[in-house]
């Protein structure tokens, strides 16, 4: 004799369906949802993943910013992590770059006090990382204290889209100084330090996003030339707060030659490190890390852990720098030695609690209001079967039971069309053996 062939079904419909009493239909469509609901997060894990290589835009050859990212290079490569250099005419070059999407550009360094003109749409700052310091180099036989004292003077004022180019004729302009009570040149640093010594120039303004460190230093040495001095450095921080107020001290340069000859009062902005919305959160807070090996150490301007910063100066702060600020690093990136696993762990968290906070509840909540329900719907079948047994205590006559019987048989069968799970099967049966007791107790109340 062949036995019955069973049918196969998923463990988890069959699980659902026994269960709950769902229907196959019902069953197939919940176990779906639950599976799209791991692909989903599956799909996301491995799409949100960091990249690999990021590209950033910098400054000239030789310029600090070059300097800045030939360490971030150096330091990303151990995390797995390639850093393209793309090298700029300087701050503002680098900005125009990441607002205007053009070419691959993920970060570049930015200095404070941008042109009321600029656009920063669809971008966010990972804070400050270093002060950028005016340099203004002049020719003259007496130390000059005023920067309005340059008027009618041959200036350089740096390369267009330079921040040394952008600060220049802002300071300028607050002394009353353009291109009409002066002769203004936009040399680049090179050409200007050269055409500066040559006596071609009576003065330059230099920074570090465009400007050798080399040629700064060398021009300090040159007989004639003099490094300017801002005596009125609290008044220009004041009229322009992006500003911060910085001393060279005497001797800081070169201690055997003492340069240079006393202390110098400097102006400049902070340098931001400036990203595109939408920086993998990972790379953030790695990016952070590395800028705080790179900016964290003492220099001439700057104190030891003073950098980086949450200094907000034009560009908005990322809420992921402002979560590394206040809490640092995430608890896989300290506790995981490996760049890539940790950021793997961080991903699968991030998509399993919220999964797990909407699913758990749901499934918690699902058993108690279907068995509520099933419950609901055998407690309406006791109602009149304990209405009829009350009735068969009574005196009744052969029609009477008759008519108890009839309304037993539309109980017993509203009972008979129930969809009952497998796991409310006691339950069920007690209920058939009760309208089996009640018949009984009809056909015993019948007159002989």
């Amino acid at each position: 004799m062949d036995k019955p062939k069973t049918k196969y079904r998923i463990p988890i419909i069959a699980a659902l369906v026994d269960t709950f009493g769902l229907s196959p239909l019902w069953a197939i469509g919940i176990a779906l949802f639950l599976v799209g609901l791991c692909v989903v997060a599956t799909v996301w894990v491995i799409r949100s993943a960091p990249p690999r290589i990021i590209f950033i835009t910098t400054g000239p050859i030789g310029s600090s910013f070059e300097r800045f990212a030939d360490a971030y290079e150096k330091l990303l490569a151990p995390h797995g992590v390639t850093l393209v250099l793309q090298p700029s005419a300087g701050s503002l070059d680098n900005l125009q770059r990441l607002q205007s999407g053009a070419g691959r550009v993920d970060l570049g360094f930015v200095q404070g006090g941008l042109p009321k003109d600029a656009k920063i749409d669809g971008l966010e700052s990972l804070g400050s990382v270093a002060y950028q310091p005016l340099w203004v180099f002049y020719r003259n036989s007496t130390p000059i204290s005023r920067l309005a004292e340059l008027a009618g003077k041959r200036i350089a004022v740096g390369a267009e889209g330079s921040g040394a180019h952008a600060l220049a004729v802002t300071l300028l302009a607050a002394n009353r100084i353009n291109a009409e009570t002066a002769v203004l040149s936009d040399l680049d640093s090179e050409a200007a330090a050269t055409d500066l010594i040559a006596g071609k120039l009576d003065a330059v303004f230099l920074m570090g996003d465009s400007a050798p460190q080399q040629t700064l230093r060398n021009l300090v040495r040159v007989p004639g030339i003099q490094l300017f001095s801002f005596t009125q450095a609290d008044a220009y921080v004041r009229r322009f707060p992006y500003l911060s107020k910085l001393q060279l001290p005497e001797g800081a340069i070169d201690f055997s030659k003492n340069l240079p000859a006393q202390d110098i009062a400097l102006v400049g902005p902070t340098v931001e490190l400036v990203a595109r919305k939408g920086l993998n959160p990972a790379l953030c807070d790695l990016l952070l890390e590395v800028a705080k090996e790179v900016h964290g150490k003492s220099g001439l301007m700057q104190r030891r852990g003073e950098f980086p910063a949450p200094l907000e100066q034009d560009i908005a702060l990322s809420s992921d720098a402002l979560s590394y600020y206040k809490s640092g690093k995430g608890f896989f990136y300290r506790t995981v030695r490996s760049f890539w696993l940790a950021s793997l762990l961080n991903r699968i968290l991030v998509a399993i609690v919220p999964l797990l906070l909407v699913v758990f509840p749901v499934m918690r909540f699902f058993p108690v209001v279907y068995r509520w329900s099933i419950q609901l719907r055998i407690y309406r079948c006791y109602r009149p079967l304990l209405r009829l047994e009350r009735n068969a205590s009574a005196s009744l006559t052969k029609e009477q039971v008759q008519d108890l019987l009839r309304q037993l048989d539309e109980i017993e069968e509203s009972v008979n069309h129930l969809k009952m799970p497998v796991s409310f099967a006691y339950q069920f049966y007690a209920l058939r053996g009760h309208l089996a007791f009640v018949r009984e107790r009809l056909k015993a109340a019948i007159p002989a």
